[in-house]
């Protein structure tokens, strides 16, 4: 049996210690008011943010689920990343950071005042915000609780007196310790220790992920590959139906997708494109993925953040997928075979814990380890913001000092942390928790966060209305369907009903109540200059300002958008078959690749708004 050596504990020690201390060194640059804590001032580079942002998105929890479905799927497990859904980064790179940035504000939240101003049906809408903001944030605690005591339950030696199979096991007591671990840095520094320790983490990832490319491919050949895989596994293309059938080579795996829902993977995809494309003209959620936009300098630099972020996040981390599924498919099948009911979450750990050689161990568990950090460290420092600027400031004490304020911001993470591992010890598994945020949290965000773009009627009621019955659908659809078909159903089936019930909350709360002041309505116009249904606004700002231009880049920013799509596509896809060493496939995508690059160059990057 595997007993990580005294190298490999000395490196992860080692790397522990230098983070936090870093994270702590820095954090008094974060100490000083609400903007140097949540949004450092508003002074870090745009290529440092997206560095930081891709280091947060390069999370264990997803990394552990992007490794099964490539051993389950194949190269149709590109797809799958839709239901988050990964391509809502080419919409903010094309556009929708530019908006955001152009409001300069704080949070989410605060970003409601400048489109519905400050009547009542604004506080609504901001309230119905902070919510969606908190319930989030406390389920992806809960979602990176879960992958990293998996993780950390397997790669690490050592076993706890009295540890239970319940609430109580060894994993859970990891994931409490881990977590205890990253949130001394995040909760003193704010974003500034964030970030800092973020570039130091993507670093590592980065190396990381190269190396386990390497060893995969000098392990592994493409003959013993072929040998383990079904008919289509190498196609990224489906139909109706999946198109992928393990009989006589793992027939369990045939039970693990018909567990997720997804044998019907045209219905499936639908869906991910449908909501892909309403969840990315929602804009982000309130989350650290939004912060990093406010954080810089100007619209410029925010829309090339986000085009930055894939750029650097994509080779890298599906390198390091491709190559513990193949050391996965070489090494792990006999094993996984045996088992009555293989768990598949958990190859991304065994792949480690038996097949990579003492000393590379050590430097792979850091990166790995920096992947969960870099995320939950975002997370939490996301959190404190809603509550402290958007609940605190505004409604109990607005004329907190700024000493008050950081007293109070470092108090709300400890409480929102509590909540999310409370959570995350009650959840079954990563993967039922992925599914309710992307399929039906998601759903309750989606139409209220579109129509405040486009559509120049919606108003606070609207979207307060909206975003209250999406969230309490989202909380109680999924149960209901899972009792009504007496089993869990993938809560991605229910986001068309949670859909349905917050665009009714939408159209009733705006048709039964006034629209909102022209004043308020002119102001966001001209400051954000969105395209869409804008109407009698759009006049009033031309005949008041004779050399505003309004926004008619609608056709371009689509077209940017869909070409954008497929230069992600192929970051993704490129290593997979780079590690698969498909020869073919890998000329084909690098010239797709090339060709993307430079039309985005002159469609999309020559055509930044100039600051």
């Amino acid at each position: 049996m595997f007993k990580i050596s005294g190298i490999d504990l000395a490196i992860i020690i080692v790397y522990f210690c230098t983070v936090i201390v870093a994270g702590l060194w820095v954090s008094r640059r974060g100490a000083k008011n609400l903007e140097s804590y949540f949004l450092g001032g508003k002074s870090l580079p745009w290529y440092i943010l997206g560095i930081s942002d891709a280091s947060g998105m390069f999370d264990i929890s997803g990394t552990m689920v992007l490794v099964t479905w490539l051993f389950m799927y194949g190269l149709k497990s590109i797809w799958l990343p839709w239901v988050w859904p990964t391509f809502n980064q080419i919409f903010l790179m094309m556009f929708l950071s530019g908006w955001l940035r152009r409001s300069n504000v704080l949070t989410g939240a605060e970003w409601i005042k400048t489109r519905f101003g400050n009547d009542k049906g604004a506080n609504l809408a901001h309230i119905s915000v902070v919510a969606f903001a908190l319930v989030a944030v406390v389920g992806m605690l809960a979602y990176a609780f879960k992958g990293i005591g998996k993780f950390a339950v397997v790669m690490l030696p050592w076993h706890f007196t009295g540890a239970t199979e319940g609430i109580f096991s060894d994993a859970n007591i990891y994931a409490l310790i881990l977590m205890g671990l990253t949130s001394l840095y995040t909760i003193k520094g704010g974003m500034i220790s964030v970030v800092i320790t973020e570039v130091m983490q993507f670093t590592i990832l980065t190396v990381t992920a190269l190396v386990i490319g390497g060893i995969a491919i000098c392990s592994v050949s493409p003959a013993e590959i072929h040998n383990l895989i079904p008919a289509g596994w190498t196609s990224p293309f489906f139909g109706y139906k999946l198109g992928l059938d393990w009989t006589g080579v793992f027939d369990k795996v045939n039970l693990a997708i018909q567990a997720e829902g997804n044998e019907l993977f045209g219905i499936i995809f639908g869906l991910m494109l449908c909501k892909g494309v309403l969840a990315s003209l929602a804009g982000p959620m309130p989350n650290y993925d939004m912060q990093r936009i406010l954080a810089t300098r100007n619209s410029r630099e925010a829309c090339m953040m986000n085009g930055w972020v894939t750029t650097v996040l994509m080779f890298p981390r599906y390198m390091m997928v491709a190559g513990l599924t193949v050391m996965a498919l070489k090494f792990c099948t006999p094993e996984l075979k045996a088992m009555a009911k293989p768990d598949l979450e958990g190859i991304l750990p065994v792949v480690l814990f038996n097949y990579m050689p003492h000393g590379v161990v050590g430097f792979l568990l850091a990166g790995l380890l920096a992947a969960f950090m870099s995320n939950f460290a975002a997370t939490v420092n996301a959190a404190p913001a809603y509550i402290v600027n958007d609940i605190y400031k505004r409604y109990i004490n607005p004329n907190a000092p700024a000493r008050t304020e950081i007293l109070m911001s470092r108090l709300s993470s400890l409480v929102v942390l509590g909540l999310g591992l409370t959570l995350g010890m009650l959840t079954k598994n990563i993967f039922s928790i992925m599914w309710w945020i992307v399929g039906a949290l998601n759903g309750a965000y989606v139409i209220a966060n579109v129509l405040k773009w486009i559509w120049w009627r919606f108003n606070g009621y609207g979207y307060f209305w909206g975003m209250i019955t999406g969230i309490l659908s989202a909380m109680f659809v999924p149960g209901l369907m899972n009792f009504a078909f007496g089993r869990d159903i993938n809560a991605l089936y229910t986001f068309p009903i949670i859909f349905a019930v917050s665009a009714v909350g939408c159209f009733v709360g705006t048709f039964m109540t006034s629209p909102e002041d022209d004043a308020v309505l002119k102001k966001f116009y001209k400051t954000v200059n969105p395209w869409g249904f804008w109407g009698h606004i759009r006049e009033k700002v031309v005949q008041e300002d004779q050399t505003f231009k309004p926004n008619r880049n609608f056709g371009r920013d689509m077209l940017n958008v869909v070409v954008g799509i497929v230069w992600q596509l192929c970051l993704v896809s490129l290593p997979i078959f780079i590690v698969l060493r498909d020869w073919p496939w890998v000329t084909k995508i690098a010239i797709t690749l090339a060709a993307t690059c430079v039309f985005l160059k002159f469609n999309w990057y020559n055509k930044l708004e100039k600051i």
